[in-house]
């Protein structure tokens, strides 16, 4: 482990763009976020300004190491998806963008593989061995897998095709509203099916659920009938800043 003790995270959204000082020994921030609302034309150099903003907010973190989260698929700090972002995204060199835009190192992630360092080190999945599942539940399906502590980037577990459909587009908080399903239907009728596929291929020793809808999940939660643990995620919103500095710290 690092001997940082603090980092700089910032989570990048479809809404917002969210950052803050985190200590890294306990996973709290050290000082309120500023949130940013997503600029609608939220570009690469558009949204490298406001990256740029935020970590200027927090002059005390100068020098720490800076991690940014991003809702597709990153690898080695470019971004190869962008579902709810401008196409302008695919192809980015995200690292250095924003590293221009600051002044120093930068690591980009994936959103739920952020949200699921953050639980692994300080929330659900802290001293769990083997295989940890996070999903997160919102207008799609995020996934992130840890193994015995380590991340396996960029799972696109969401995009799995499940009877016939794109799991998400069935089994995300976000169909749910859009067809207007109880709680109770929707864990039956599609929370289950997706979560047994889920663990009939990777075989989790534990499933931690993010998403904004996990403040509810006493809704929900205890109608699965799936063979796997499955707990609320502890961090909920301050997960993907706690995450991105954590990685940060620790390339």
């Amino acid at each position: 482990m690092s001997q940082l003790t603090t980092g700089l995270g910032i989570d990048i959204g479809g809404s917002g763009i969210k950052g803050a000082p985190v200590d890294l020994v306990s996973g709290e921030f050290l000082r309120d976020r500023l949130k940013i609302l997503t600029p609608e034309n939220a570009d690469p150099a558009a949204m490298a300004r406001i990256v740029g903003e935020i970590a200027a907010h927090f002059p005390e973190t100068a020098g720490t190491p800076l991690g940014v989260t991003f809702p597709g698929v990153v690898q080695g700090g470019v971004v190869r998806t962008s579902a709810n972002l401008p196409k302008s995204w695919v192809g980015t060199d995200a690292r250095a963008l924003f590293a221009e835009a600051t002044g120093r190192p930068v690591r980009v992630l994936n959103d739920a593989d952020a949200a699921a360092l953050a639980e692994n080190r300080y929330g659900a999945a802290r001293d769990v061995g083997g295989t940890v599942l996070l999903t997160t539940l919102g207008t799609g399906i995020g996934t992130a897998l840890v193994v015995d502590g380590r991340l396996v980037p960029n799972t696109e577990f969401g995009h799995l095709e499940i009877d016939g459909h794109d799991a998400e587009s069935r089994a995300s908080s976000g169909a749910k509203e859009r067809e207007g399903l109880s709680y109770h239907d929707w864990a039956k009728k599609r929370l289950q099916r997706y979560y047994r596929v889920i663990e009939d291929l990777v075989w989790p020793d534990l499933i931690v659920v993010g998403g904004g809808v996990s403040r509810k999940s006493e809704k929900f939660l205890h109608h699965l009938d799936i063979r796997t643990p499955i707990v609320p995620a502890e961090l909920r919103n301050t997960a993907g800043i706690v995450g991105a500095a954590l990685s940060a710290a620790e390339v």
